[in-house]
């Protein structure tokens, strides 16, 4: 039975994401929290950084820039 990816991480392990997680991250975020969700996102990337998690920070500051982006395309038409 395959475990679960949290078992086998480890705090040194570098967690950038992919270009297609950022994506997935920026849509849960906006199915759950709507216009909040860039917000949301620039919310966790402030929690990792005052804890000096370069990697999550810059993962969830990408989240909050797609969002953003989307809502401007959203505006746009």
């Amino acid at each position: 039975m395959p475990q679960p990816a949290t078992l086998n991480w480890h705090p040194d392990e570098d967690v950038t994401p992919s270009p297609q997680d950022v994506e997935t991250m920026a849509c849960v975020l906006e199915g759950r929290h709507g216009f909040l969700a860039a917000d949301v996102a620039e919310f966790f990337a402030s929690v990792h950084g005052q804890n000096n998690d370069a990697g999550r920070t810059w993962a969830w500051a990408g989240v909050a820039e797609v969002v953003r982006h989307r809502e401007r395309l959203r505006v746009q038409g």
